[in-house]
């Protein structure tokens, strides 16, 4: 694919309501945006996916989720200060009413990062062919762009700057295209942080939510202390099993729960942390009408879903093609339960953080005008808003260099960068490890490598604990000179689970390092476990 060229500031206007109907296109971009209407894009600026989307024509609204929100949630009001921010565009207004302080007193002048050019993404092609961005103080009153330090670096909406929701708002219709009207993104400082306050949004103390039964530790941890237990469903290669859901849904004991029944399902769909698990489109459709039918709202946590790999074909064999298209690479990921939220009861939590970065602390959320609304009033008496560095260096990279276009092709780089060392620690474990012991399913999508221990095989099996046969293995792959990490502490539930599992990952060792620490953990397996 040839490199996209930037987006011309000179004939590319910002926008606020578009009015072209159907699906957008990456080639569909600059033509929405040209026939929209200019945008402030000025201090603390209000911003909403609804000046940049598409109308939605025929599509439903969301359902409402008034009985879902906890009294928190419904208590929560608008905040006066920020109210006001609105009258800072009106011509001649002198401010003395904002806690806005002067840009004369931020120590930037011009910030200058170097960045690849699609499609020579390597840090040795950047350093030869790379180009430098630039972002001024004044940028935006001297023509030269349409953001600058003088706006990133002073507070902003809780929803996030328009410059970047705008960018991620485009970026979801192109990728989700979510089937009801109402949808709206809102940036936040991650899923960690978006997770816990959708969890101070729908929870209330001594109540149960539902995620994989070995799930994102942190999701369990987060709920803890707001008194809510996790309910863990079964899993299989592919994941979540909408029956195991199901079960548990209709067959609900409420007096032997000690609970209602729960009603918020928590899901980590590709990738899984750290099972590495992706569910398929129809599994993906199964857990849907699962909580159509039990009413569940479901949180969609996906970091991990540009990191869908190329198919696994074992060692020695030939390398898939890659895409030859934006189109055949947006074809070939698993569609997300957004694309196939008819009522709104989603909330999708994107990242930048395996993509781009996780120091620059920025994703967004994707749900109902209703759910993002509330999720807004608590962004805005808790983080405020995301760093204005990190939305700045967004913007210019993903916006004003490569244009969606030439982020498509650096989520496809990715694809294939995280293909190889998927294979290096496939093969690898092929090679060194003992079959008789341990087992795997070849990820996905991700960066985790789930292995399955035959513990039943230790020479102290009936006897000795599962999870201090877990603890020994764990210790004696650290004296072979390699970490790896338990099973047990992914369980939603804390009852250890009657298998054994090790999370290793792929995402940043070297090739030749994956290799030596598969080959040290195989030699620690051979030390505990007698084999024939």
């Amino acid at each position: 694919m040839a490199p996209p060229t930037a987006i011309d500031l000179q004939n590319v206007t910002d926008t606020q309501v578009a009015t072209i109907s159907g699906p957008l296109s990456v080639n569909g971009v600059f033509a929405r945006r040209n026939k929209a209407p200019r945008m402030d894009g000025g201090l603390v600026a209000a911003s909403s996916s609804e000046m940049f989307k598409g109308p939605g024509y025929g599509k439903p609204k969301a359902k409402r989720w008034d009985h879902r929100l906890n009294e928190e949630s419904k208590s929560r009001k608008p905040t006066a200060i920020k109210s006001v921010a609105k009258y800072l565009k009106n011509p001649g207004i002198i401010s003395l009413g904002g806690g806005l302080p002067s840009s004369d007193y931020f120590p930037f002048m011009k910030i200058d990062t170097r960045v690849p050019v699609p499609p020579n993404f390597s840090e040795d092609s950047t350093k030869e062919t790379g180009i430098v961005t630039s972002i001024g103080k004044h940028d935006i009153a001297e023509g030269k762009g349409l953001f600058d330090i003088h706006v990133a670096l002073n507070y902003s909406q809780a929803t996030g700057t328009p410059q970047l929701v705008r960018f991620i708002t485009e970026h979801t219709e192109i990728v989700h295209n979510p089937p009801y009207r109402d949808w709206q993104c809102c940036a936040t400082v991650g899923s960690t942080s978006a997770l816990d306050m959708a969890y101070r949004m729908f929870t209330t103390r001594n109540e149960f939510i539902l995620s994989e039964e070995y799930t994102f530790a942190t999701a369990v941890e987060t709920a803890a202390p707001l008194g809510v237990r996790v309910i863990g469903v079964a899993m299989d290669a592919q994941g979540m099993l909408a029956t195991s859901l199901n079960d548990i849904l209709s067959n609900w004991d409420e007096a032997a729960r000690g609970a209602k029944k729960p009603w918020l399902l928590y899901t980590v769909p590709t990738g899984g942390n750290p099972t590495g698990a992706t569910q398929s489109e129809q599994r993906r459709h199964e857990i849907y009408r699962v909580a159509q039918k039990h009413d569940l709202y479901i949180l969609e946590d996906e970091p991990y879903y540009f990191l869908q790999m190329q198919p696994y074909t074992g060692p020695n064999a030939p390398d898939v093609p890659p895409p030859a298209s934006h189109a055949d690479f947006l074809k070939s990921i698993v569609p997300s339960l957004l694309s196939m939220d008819v009522d709104g009861r989603v909330m999708r939590m994107d990242s930048f953080s395996k993509v781009i970065a996780p120091g620059a602390r920025v994703g967004w959320i994707t749900a109902s005008e209703q759910i993002v609304e509330r999720f807004v009033r608590h962004q805005e008496v808790s983080t405020q808003s995301v760093s204005g560095f990190s939305q700045m260096a967004l913007y210019k990279l993903l916006d004003e260099t490569w244009g969606h276009a030439g982020y498509l092709d650096w989520l496809i780089n990715l694809r294939l960068e995280y293909t190889k060392r998927r294979d290096v620690i496939c093969h690898a474990c092929e090679e060194f490890l003992p079959s008789q012991v341990a087992s795997w399913n070849p990820p996905a999508a991700g960066m985790f490598h789930w292995i399955k221990i035959n513990w039943r095989l230790h020479p102290q099996a009936s006897s000795m604990p599962m999870l201090d046969i877990e603890d020994e293995v764990f210790h004696v792959a650290i004296d072979r000179g390699v970490l790896c990490t338990k099973g047990s502490w992914f369980r939603a539930e804390a009852d250890g689970g009657t298998d054994m599992f090790l999370r290793t990952t792929f995402a940043s060792a070297s090739a030749e390092n994956i290799r030596e620490a598969i080959r040290r953990l195989g030699e620690a397996l051979r030390e505990i476990f007698p084999l024939d």
